[in-house]
């Protein structure tokens, strides 16, 4: 999957996070939960996803591009989202 993204904001996010972009190839994107960001009117479609990138959990706001994804910010997951992310992903 291609990965696209403006260097200068990964490279805030690289200073701030410790996390660029580029790293969201790493991501899983096959297990991951995806919603739409539909809080305001973007001038693109915006989705956020929740997933796996080694043993911590992330988000990813992003927007579909051809053969790909477009990386808008990229994050750990705070501990609400963990367990956002556990109750729907968890057998009954």
């Amino acid at each position: 999957m291609k990965i696209d993204y403006d260097l200068k904001k990964s490279n805030k996010n690289k200073r701030e996070r410790d996390l660029s972009f580029e790293q969201a190839i790493d991501f899983d994107w096959e297990t991951a939960l995806y919603i739409e960001d539909v809080r305001k009117l973007y001038p693109e479609r915006r989705f956020v996803a929740m997933g796996y990138l080694e043993d911590r959990l992330h988000v990813i706001c992003f927007t579909p591009i051809k053969g790909g994804v477009r990386v808008i910010s990229f994050r750990k997951a705070n501990s609400r989202e963990v367990k956002r992310y556990e109750a729907k992903t968890i057998i009954k």
